[in-house]
């Protein structure tokens, strides 16, 4: 009985993400936002830092993609619904808030996972090769997790202007960027950056698509998969609750 429950509430889940990916994610701004955005800074620090090799780099692009791709919708659905009124009718339905926002989570986390074919497909074509396939994809799935869940975090404010959630969205991503490792090799930060660095999810994906590339890290590649996975389960945890607090604040 308990199964079918989870079954039922799976197929509800799964209805949201096909709304949110036709209504939100086949759109312009996904590539824009996931891909071209994370390419200009890529291609910038490039021409300014040629000294840097291309597996540091690529690495750096795709863990940008996918970073900024599962989170690049996600943030402004909830605003954007209750600005359409869709939101009250979609808390009318007999869905909980954990299955709506497991919905929206899930169609982040597909294009977190599609997108980044983009720059893995660049990196392929001038040379870099992927010496750990099956941890790379495992990385790329969890991130793409982890991340569409922190989107959901960022879209919880009871604000029904997406144009403000998006500014807060902004406003803690791109700090996220240049502390994780990105630009700068954690080994080459001071202690401080380094236990700022720790804080971010994102410094734990890099450094897993850095071992997968070049076959080594700055943490452990056990400790980059336990980071994430449990930054996936608080996140998402943390998410359910603050909507639960907020979503009605919408209406």
């Amino acid at each position: 009985m308990r199964i079918n429950l989870y079954m039922d509430q799976l197929k509800r889940s799964l209805g949201i993400m096909k709304k949110d990916i036709l209504i939100y994610y086949l759109k312009g701004p996904v590539v824009i936002f996931g891909f071209l955005m994370p390419l200009f800074l890529f291609l910038a620090f490039f021409i300014g830092s040629r000294k840097m090799s291309a597996d540091f780099l690529i690495s750096g692009l795709i863990g940008m993609t996918v970073f900024f791709t599962a989170t690049a919708v996600s943030p402004v659905i909830a605003p954007w619904e209750a600005q359409i009124r869709t939101l009250e009718r979609l808390i009318s339905a007999p869905i909980s808030i954990t299955t709506l926002l497991f919905g929206d989570m899930l169609a982040s986390f597909l294009f977190g996972m599609l997108i980044p074919i983009l720059p893995i497909g660049i990196g392929l074509a001038i040379g870099v090769n992927i010496i750990h396939p099956i941890i790379f994809i495992l990385g790329i799935i969890l991130a793409a997790a982890c991340f569409s869940s922190f989107g959901l975090i960022l879209s919880s404010p009871p604000s029904n202007a997406p144009s403000n959630v998006m500014m807060i969205s902004s406003l803690v991503r791109f700090p996220l960027v240049f502390v994780s490792g990105i630009f700068v090799p954690l080994e080459q930060m001071p202690y401080w950056g380094q236990t700022i660095a720790s804080i971010s999810p994102l410094t734990y994906f890099i450094d897993l698509i850095r071992y997968t590339i070049n076959g080594t890290s700055y943490y452990s590649i056990q400790i980059d998969f336990i980071a994430i996975i449990l930054f996936t389960v608080t996140f998402f945890f943390l998410a359910v609750q603050l909507h639960k607090r907020t979503i009605f604040k919408r209406i």
